[in-house]
């Protein structure tokens, strides 16, 4: 924070910072999570995007969900 910036200016920040994935990463389901560097902020290369790891479903895993019948 050298450029001694308030909420507003920090958020102007992020907004430019994740601008490149901000719109595409919430419809992907393959990605985890965004890693935002200092490379990022000060040199305006892109965020490294973590992939999900793949899910396998096991014979007797029901995945977690469970429906009730009414």
């Amino acid at each position: 924070i050298l450029r001694q910036t308030g909420a507003r200016g920090l958020r102007a920040i992020m907004e430019e910072v994740l601008q490149s994935v901000m719109y595409e990463v919430p419809s992907r389901k393959d990605v985890a999570r965004v890693v935002i560097t200092p490379d990022v902020v000060r040199n305006h290369v892109n965020p490294t995007l973590v992939p999900r790891e793949p899910r396998t479903i096991g014979k007797n895993d029901g995945g977690g969900r469970h429906e009730k019948s009414a």
